[in-house]
């Protein structure tokens, strides 16, 4: 059996107490047989088992904060809380009194006391999502917390203690943050003592597919279709060859959103940008041409064909990190035309390294 398959059964088994904690829909989406996904998932259990602080670090919509549940539920703390603080929904003046609460009459509008997340994850796992966001003056509050296991409400002096193992996430570059003084090295070091990398999308192989039908089969349910929905070969290799820069998120938005404009089992058509107008390749008015061409004579057209040419393919080849087959796709227009056009405008497009 695989390790994905064993432990999201033991997850979800009723027995072991996960299901009143976390959807079992949830929990099914952080799937995936590649080997650097199997790899992250045995580091995530061997850190699960260590009461100590861990940074995840990833690209939004990798799966982060499924990361931080498994932690959780893995470690000893599992029958504890598990408190998340999004801290890019909160603004710096508030962050303060969200992760220590405060005391009634602290501040103007305190009307009673509140416990803040810290009370609230006693026992358990507090997980800070984008750590990177947090002001140096609440900074020093967090280390003294995680040296020492106190702290104090705000417009409080009673010390209060602190039993809690901290999960931070980010995809900012923590260290390099530290070096321009705007995250204390202090508390980078007591937040750091494991430090796991949540592997792309992109770089998971046939995960791609793998969470696809899974998506696929879970929207087919939701929009009551008779049979389950499947990918065509060129279905199959539009996904696969997507950079999905907004990771499983974007994935399952996507699939979902596939299905649901489907009018056949067999998907084929794939929307990744559902901003992309639909009118934009229609022809302007006369009125609108010509307010355009004022600004040219008809001799320009070669020298202005060709600067509009260049300056599509250089947007479509930096979206495709240099792909010139996921460029021309993005452009509506074949590799073959492509290739034809670039040859001739190679040296007024700006070089990108090309992916294999």
């Amino acid at each position: 059996m695989n390790l994905y398959i064993a432990l999201n059964e033991w997850l979800t088994e009723p027995g072991n107490g996960i299901i009143r904690h976390m959807g079992r829909e949830n929990i099914r989406e952080g799937i995936g047989e590649s080997e650097v996904y199997l790899d992250f998932i045995e580091s995530v259990s061997r850190a699960a088992k260590v009461d100590r602080p861990v940074i995840l670090v990833g690209e939004r919509g990798s799966g982060k904060e499924l990361a931080a549940r498994r932690l959780h539920f893995l470690s000893r703390r599992w029958q504890g809380p598990l408190v998340t603080v999004n801290l890019a929904s909160l603004p710096e003046s508030l962050i303060e009194t969200e992760l220590f609460g405060y005391e009634s009459g602290a501040f103007t509008g305190a009307r009673g006391t509140r416990k803040g997340r810290f009370e609230e994850a006693e026992g358990g796992t507090l997980f800070l999502d984008e750590i990177g966001l947090v002001p140096l003056s609440v900074q020093e509050k967090i280390l003294r917390t995680v040296e020492y296991g106190t702290y104090e409400r705000v417009g409080s002096s009673e010390t209060r203690h602190a039993d809690v193992r901290i999960v931070s996430a980010t995809n900012a570059d923590l260290p390099l943050l530290a070096k321009q003084g705007k995250f204390k090295e202090d508390l980078l070091d007591r937040l750091s003592f494991e430090v796991l990398f949540v592997p792309p999308l992109r770089g998971r192989g046939r995960d791609i597919m793998l969470l696809a039908n899974h998506f696929a089969a879970r929207m087919a349910t939701e929009c009551h279709l008779p049979d389950v929905p499947y990918f065509s070969p060129e279905g199959e290799r539009k996904l696969m060859e997507y950079s999905w820069p907004g990771n499983i998120r974007e994935l399952k938005n996507t699939v979902e959103r596939a299905v649901y404009r489907s009018r056949s089992q067999v998907i084929d058509e794939i929307e990744f940008n559902p901003f992309s107008s639909p009118f934009r390749k229609l022809p302007q008015t006369e009125d609108e041409d010509a307010d355009i061409l004022s600004t040219w004579d008809l001799a320009d057209y070669p020298h202005v064909h060709g600067d509009i040419d260049a300056a599509f393919f250089r947007r479509a080849l930096d979206r495709s990190g240099g792909n010139q087959r996921r460029a021309a796709e993005s452009l509506g227009i074949t590799y073959d035309q492509f290739r034809g056009i670039y040859r001739k405008l190679k040296d007024r497009i700006r070089p990108v390294p090309q992916e294999e």
